[in-house]
């Protein structure tokens, strides 16, 4: 792939990201909102790969940390979602089922490290958790084929402009 595709190509899920990570959809229970940008985040692992999907989510968190929307809190829970995402995608590849419960498994190894962090019983924060990580169930396989199918028209796209 040329630098400059992969580059651009980055930048663009780096500020869908950014810009998806920064809605939260309200929960019903105060505690339980839900971050938009989880199931975009595994969609973009099963679709671009691994290696744009840390990039990416690294870029998002530098841009979180500079606006001061995210702290190094944040940015280290996120971190642990992405890599456990990754591994599992890694591992048993970009399918449905994967994309379906690798989002709630990165929430939960995520939750349980802010519990050991913070010193305070993990549990409660997985409870707050599950119905974000429902939503990441339902919606990341969508988005995958939405994803999946931008990138092949733009590759066509690309490769009638090359003829």
């Amino acid at each position: 792939m040329p630098k400059t595709r992969r580059l651009t190509e980055t930048a663009l899920l780096t500020a869908l990201l950014t810009i998806s990570g920064a809605i939260k959809l309200p929960g019903l229970i105060p505690g339980t909102e839900f971050q938009l940008s989880a199931p975009l985040a595994v969609a973009v692992c099963g679709v671009f790969g691994f290696s744009t999907y840390i990039m990416a989510g690294i870029l998002s968190s530098l841009i979180g940390l500079i606006l001061g929307t995210q702290t190094l809190l944040n940015v280290g829970v996120a971190m642990i979602f992405r890599v456990v995402v990754g591994i599992c995608v890694g591992v048993f590849g970009a399918t449905w089922p994967v994309l379906v419960i690798a989002g709630p498994i990165g929430s939960s190894a995520a939750r349980i490290a802010l519990g050991n962090i913070i010193g305070k019983a993990a549990v409660p924060l997985l409870l707050a958790a599950l119905p974000g990580m429902v939503y990441t169930a339902l919606a990341a396989w969508p988005l995958a084929l939405l994803l999946k199918r931008v990138k092949v028209q733009t590759e066509r796209v690309m490769q009638s402009v090359q003829r």
